[in-house]
């Protein structure tokens, strides 16, 4: 008989507590994982401890309770420079993320930094903006791109540095329709495993299959998005709004 080795999860958070400098209590005991590949919605109201809990994922906060464990590596001093190759964070506005002259010089800058070059790191970056559609923009400056062109090409950042898990924080904001779809599209094309932190619950159930609810430091909810979403009790308890006449029920789910 053969045995399965079993796949090392692409993330563990266990007993994460974390309470800032002022004393502000942000995170309470967190506890989840989630597998190589899953696409996962994080949700929860302002105010509930998402970021903080993105900050730990690698490691720009560091020194509560509790632990993180990035591919089997746990985030700490000891491995901080792979952690952060491994947990690529693209922020809510692109322009924290784009601050070279032209698009090839943002993508390749962490390659770079991380000792590729010559032929290897143009592959590297003409791999990462192929992923997202942006290959005939590199030597574009980024600040002639529109919005949405901006967010793929920081994805494309990230990207270029082969991450394990691509967190996304509030993707689809200030995304026209067309940009919103073109972005999602993007995203179930990518062989990497996806956080996605987001208040846009309709786009949570469209890209991830499941979604974490986090409500005043703790997870209250794991589960499948569709049910979750579709649970009037659990949604007004958390303050998650759908929009006037959504009907989660009503959304064929996309693989």
């Amino acid at each position: 008989m053969d045995l399965v080795t079993p796949v090392t999860p692409s993330l563990e958070v266990a007993g994460l507590a974390f309470a800032y400098p002022d004393g502000h209590q942000a995170l309470f005991g967190v506890d989840f994982t989630v597998g190589r590949g899953e696409r996962v919605a994080l949700l929860g109201p302002n105010g509930a401890g998402k970021t903080t809990l993105v900050l730990h994922l690698n490691g720009i906060l560091t020194g509560g309770a509790g632990t993180v464990t990035v591919a089997g590596l746990p985030v700490g001093k000891q491995h901080m420079a792979e952690i952060r190759r491994r947990v690529g964070i693209v922020f809510q506005d692109p322009d924290d993320q784009l601050f070279m002259p032209t698009v090839r010089e943002d993508v390749a800058f962490g390659p770079a930094a991380a000792g590729l070059k010559g032929p290897e790191l143009e592959e590297r970056v003409d791999r990462a903006l192929a992923q997202v559609g942006m290959g005939e923009f590199k030597e574009r400056p980024p600040h002639h791109l529109s919005f949405g062109q901006r967010r793929r090409v920081a994805v494309a950042t990230v990207l270029a540095m082969e991450p394990e898990i691509l967190v996304l924080d509030e993707p689809s904001s200030n995304l026209d329709p067309a940009s919103r779809r073109e972005l999602a599209d993007i995203l179930r094309s990518l062989d990497v495993t996806v956080l996605m932190v987001t208040h846009d619950l309709p786009y949570a159930l469209e890209l991830c299959p499941r979604s974490l609810v986090l409500s005043e430091g703790v997870i209250a909810a794991d589960g499948r998005t569709a049910e979750l979403l579709s649970d009037e009790e659990l949604m007004r308890a958390h303050r998650l709004e759908l929009p006037f006449g959504f009907d989660p029920r009503s959304v064929t789910m996309g693989a």
